[in-house]
């Protein structure tokens, strides 16, 4: 019987190894291909999501402008005519022009907030917190761990937004009596933390809402927006809460500080 030299022995044994690289290669390959394209698509729905809320705010503007300047005018107009010479006096008119004005304005405010742009927004968000009716509402401090300069407008914009949200999301849904919106930062990064001692929630039901995405939808809006304005500042959002114990919800947000003495440039949210 003829013996294989040890040459032939070896042939399967390599082929083996061969296939075995092979594969592992491919699959590597694949792997590198699957993260290559999950960031692509994360990119896109980045630039989605940033795109869709740079609309929004021009929105607001447009809004704001035509609210201060068609209706706002027109209830003045209204007004003067109302008092014109010889016409009776009519107080109850008056006062409910005063409040459709008052409201025009504060809505305005909301929309397009000047302190923002020129104060900053520690001051803006006091202005926020200060608005709240302290005579039918909870109590809602704003409680700042450290001073802070200005940000980039476009983070001072995102950062104010998302605490509208959490403000006005607790106010509609808390049923709280206190309401605290606190803000700390390190070169960086701010946290924004709001805590309430309301109604709570059940934190199974946020796994239920859909991910943040350009397009808003009708259950759970308010979350969605403040998840979606959280994730284009590449930040985290942390909820803590039960049925019964209130709710805290905690924003670590990387943002970008103005340099010491630069002047403001134009607010836009667009960068």
């Amino acid at each position: 019987m003829t013996e294989l030299s040890p040459l032939l022995l070896l042939i399967p044994t390599l082929l083996v190894f061969g296939l075995v690289w092979f594969i592992a290669r491919s699959q590597r390959a694949k792997i590198q291909q699957q993260h290559e394209l999950s960031q692509l698509k994360a990119a896109a729905q980045q630039q989605a999501l940033a795109a869709a809320l740079v609309a929004q705010e021009d929105e607001r503007q447009r809004i704001a402008g035509e609210l201060h300047d068609g209706v706002g005018t027109i209830l003045a107009l209204a007004k003067l005519h109302l008092f014109a010479p010889g016409s009776p006096p009519a107080p109850e008119a008056s006062a409910l022009i005063d409040q459709a004005v008052a409201e025009v304005r504060r809505i305005s405010r909301n929309l397009q907030p000047a302190t923002l742009q020129q104060l900053g927004l520690a001051q803006a968000l006091r202005a926020l917190v200060q608005a709240v009716p302290a005579d039918n509402g909870p109590e809602v401090r704003l409680e700042q761990e450290s001073p802070m300069g200005r940000l980039i407008p476009p983070h001072e914009l995102m950062v104010y937004r998302i605490a509208q949200e959490l403000l006005t999301n607790g106010l509609v849904h808390a049923d709280a009596t206190h309401i605290v919106l606190r803000m700390g930062a390190v070169p960086g990064l701010l946290t924004l933390t709001y805590s309430d001692d309301g109604q709570g929630f059940d934190l199974d039901a946020l796994e239920e809402l859909p991910p943040p995405g350009p397009h808003g939808q009708p259950v759970g809006m308010g979350l969605i927006n403040l998840r979606s304005r959280v994730a284009v500042l590449g930040g985290q959002l942390h909820y803590h809460s039960e049925p019964g114990v209130g709710t805290r919800v905690e924003a670590i947000l990387p943002v970008t500080l103005l340099p010491a003495g630069m002047p403001t440039p134009t607010f836009t949210l667009s960068s």
